[in-house]
């Protein structure tokens, strides 16, 4: 199965990077191809400078090894085992601070005493909140989750507000989106699982490029590009402080360069920034709370 899932994790990544590429028009991804120290490796694909993307990653991995004592304490583990994780992590930074960054990641995570796991989901970080594009949004990923079960868009859109909020701003990183992990067989076996994972992974490419290509041509000025690095800066913290994931890849000794490929090319910390009342800065700031019923 294991084969199964990294085969389709690579082939999902060609079919990202080809979109991103198609609705971009100029900008063009380099691959690096490395190994993991302990076995297996990846693919870092970096897309920069393009006509709507500035500096963008599609990363595949496929690495195993022997858990460490601070992976264990980590992931809550009460043995040692080997491990096996696959997955594809995506974050694209745009040129235009209309068009909203935006964060996927997929993976599968298995351990020799038989134990194995999904995770994944995908949220939305606009510099300036639109409703309509938020709602949007969360609508085509309701759409996803509902195909597979009921409960699942509830309880991830839950999960990710309770995961992309910023504890020492408190503030969440943008308009959420969904959040899963530990998705282990039980109800559901493996394949089905699996085929749901799949289904969020297919859902990235259509809804990113509708909102690159909808976006990408509203004007800005110099206002806009200043409050584009502060909200990158929030971004970064998160990513830095709070986020699993590249706790996870430092940890396991991964590759430093394709772990902090989410962060952007420029960004900026201002001391005690506050933005002007009734401004649209302002108003954004007010839509990043949790619990938002954005459908």
């Amino acid at each position: 199965m294991r084969k199964i899932i990294a085969t389709y994790f690579q082939q999902l990544q060609d079919q990202i990077c080809q979109a991103i590429e198609l609705t971009d028009g100029t900008g063009k991804f380099q691959e690096d191809k490395w190994e993991h120290h302990s076995g297996g490796g990846g693919r870092t694909r970096v897309i920069q400078q393009g006509d709507i993307i500035e500096k963008g990653g599609v990363n595949f991995s496929a690495v195993e090894g022997q858990t460490s004592e601070a992976l264990m304490r980590q992931m809550n583990l009460n043995e040692r085992a080997d491990y096996f994780a696959t997955g594809v992590s995506i974050v694209m930074h745009t040129q235009s601070p209309m068009v909203p960054i935006i964060h996927m990641n997929v993976r599968y995570f298995e351990m020799s005493n038989g134990t194995n796991w999904f995770g994944g989901g995908i949220d939305l970080t606009p510099h300036y909140v639109i409703e309509d594009d938020a709602r949007w949004f969360h609508q085509q990923l309701k759409n996803t989750c509902d195909r597979y079960h009921p409960e699942y868009y509830p309880r991830f859109k839950k999960w990710a507000d309770d995961y992309f909020y910023i504890p020492h701003r408190q503030e969440t990183r943008g308009v959420g989106g969904i959040f899963f992990d530990y998705l282990k067989p039980s109800q559901q076996t493996t394949e089905e699982l699996f085929e749901f994972v799949k289904a969020v992974g297919e859902t990235f490419a259509p809804t990113y490029t509708h909102l690159m290509s909808k976006n990408k041509s509203l004007p800005f000025g110099e206002e806009q590009k200043h409050w584009q690095y502060l909200r990158r800066g929030r971004y970064a913290e998160f990513n830095l402080v709070w986020d699993r994931g590249t706790k996870f890849g430092l940890e396991t000794g991964g590759r430093t360069e394709s772990i902090l490929m989410s962060l952007p090319p420029q960004a900026q910390w201002e001391y005690n920034h506050s933005p002007q009342p009734d401004t649209p800065e302002a108003h954004t700031l007010s839509l990043l709370k949790k619990g938002i019923p954005w459908v």
